[in-house]
């Protein structure tokens, strides 16, 4: 990372009634000098200026606009930063970056160069940098209260803290290092062994919380299975509230599963239709349903459909058996029963609906909800929402089950010092330059 300014459009290019142009970095100030009448000791940090912005070098007038200044290190970045509030034409926003791009040390912002640049300076670290690559990402209000706990530290803390724990038993082990003659107090001993187990069972709670942070991130899977014309197309129809899916009474309409996103309560889910299952010849149906068990496989929940008006709920006995907690059972066409086959079929754990005219529908979106909700607040407060924490939390859990006095001291301390190094990864407190790039690559330009 260089010194130079940088700049960059904060806001979405193209016509709208304000872009938003920031600039970081210890030359922003001249964008004052350069571009506006402002005189230096009138500008007050935090406070909007209405200016005449002109062009640093032609001197045109390009717009009036709001201007604020935001002192180091009390702004995002942890430098300089004066931001333009312009009118947002095209036009505009290319002559302020036209302007821009003519002072001396000034560059065009790469993706996610503000974050990064808060992080070195920091003004936050790498978990609080993704929990605002989240909360930019997000869709369902659940994603955004998650990303806006952890970008306030919700997992910096718990991070830290583990840290922290290790760092002072290392400290007390190096100790001991520097003075071989001193025998370790059995006392210290025994309280060192206790914080170590301690903090192995916290780890691995933390790791066993059923992968909900990522999957509240990229979204709880659905599968929708049972026989040919079960009703999974109709289905999904309904939940989407549109033909997303081909009905037919043709037995093998549906030959690849079929994904559907949606926002229920909150939280983001993706249905998937799948292939009815059933033993078949032909080639193409047949890997339907191979891949249809493999999307079970994968699933969060499984909802069991089935014609309650000719099938029985036995189809999905083997089902039940491998994902007892993950399975629902659905009896659809009710249109088509009794009152005492519905109550019947009631009483063996199934939902009853009609996917065709919509009855009871809600009811079975009800249930997936809270089957979620429930998954989702079982686990630990704080979740992993990247693959990267687990896999530092797993080598850091490797290094304190290797943990014991009954080797050399300086063995047992490297142990600690190794475990301390992983959670550092996650938070950037030791050298991670090989992950940074590919983690602020994938911020937009303006932030």
């Amino acid at each position: 990372m260089d010194n130079k300014t940088i700049y960059a459009l904060s806001t979405v290019y193209g016509k709208s009634g304000v872009a938003v142009i920031r600039i970081s970095g210890k030359d922003a100030f001249e964008v004052i000098n350069k571009m506006t009448a402002l005189p230096a000791e009138n500008v007050r940090p935090r406070y909007a200026h209405f200016v005449k912005l002109h062009h640093s070098q032609t001197k045109q007038l390009i717009d009036n606009c709001l201007l604020l200044y935001f002192k180091a290190p009390n702004s995002f970045t942890g430098e300089d930063i004066v931001e333009l509030q312009t009118h947002g034409s095209r036009a505009v926003i290319n002559s302020v970056l036209d302007s821009l791009s003519s002072i001396p040390d000034f560059r065009l912002a790469e993706a996610g160069e503000y974050s990064k640049r808060a992080f070195y300076n920091n003004k936050m670290d790498l978990t609080e940098a993704e929990g605002l690559a989240d909360l930019i990402d997000s869709e369902t209000a659940e994603q955004q209260k998650y990303a806006l706990r952890q970008m306030e530290g919700g997992l910096k803390n718990l991070y830290d803290d583990w840290r922290e724990n290790l760092l002072k038993i290392l400290a007390h082990l190096e100790a001991y290092i520097d003075f071989p003659d001193e025998d370790i107090p059995s006392d210290i001993e025994d309280d060192m062994k206790n914080n170590v187990f301690k903090l192995q069972k916290a780890i691995l709670e933390h790791l066993n919380g059923d992968s909900c942070g990522e999957r509240l991130r990229e979204g709880f899977r659905v599968v929708v299975v049972g026989p040919p014309n079960a009703g999974k197309s109709s289905l999904l129809n309904a939940v989407a509230k549109r033909d997303a899916v081909i009905v037919s009474d043709i037995a093998g309409t549906t030959r690849d599963a079929i994904d559907i996103h949606l926002d229920l309560k909150g939280y983001p889910v993706i249905f998937t239709d799948t292939a009815g299952l059933r033993e078949t010849e032909e080639e193409i149906e047949r890997k339907g349903i191979e891949i249809a068990y493999s999307k079970i496989d994968d699933a969060d929940l499984v909802v069991c459909l089935f014609d309650a008006s000719k099938d029985s709920v036995q189809l999905f006995e083997n089902i039940q058996n491998a994902f007892k907690n993950k399975a629902i059972l659905v009896a659809n066409k009710s249109d088509k029963l009794t009152n005492e086959q519905s109550s019947e079929l009631e009483k063996q754990g199934c939902l009853v609906i009609s996917a065709k005219q919509h009855d009871g529908v809600s009811v079975l979106l009800d249930k997936i909800a809270s089957e979620i909700a429930n998954k989702f607040t079982s686990g630990s407060n704080m979740l992993i929402t990247r693959r990267r924490y687990k896999e530092a939390l797993g080598e850091c859990l490797d290094n304190l089950q290797r943990f014991s006095f009954d080797k050399e001291i300086e063995l047992t301390a490297e142990d600690i010092r190794l475990a301390a190094r992983e959670i550092g990864k996650i938070t950037g407190r030791i050298e991670v330059d090989e992950i940074l790039d590919k983690i602020f690559g994938s911020f937009c330009i303006g932030k």
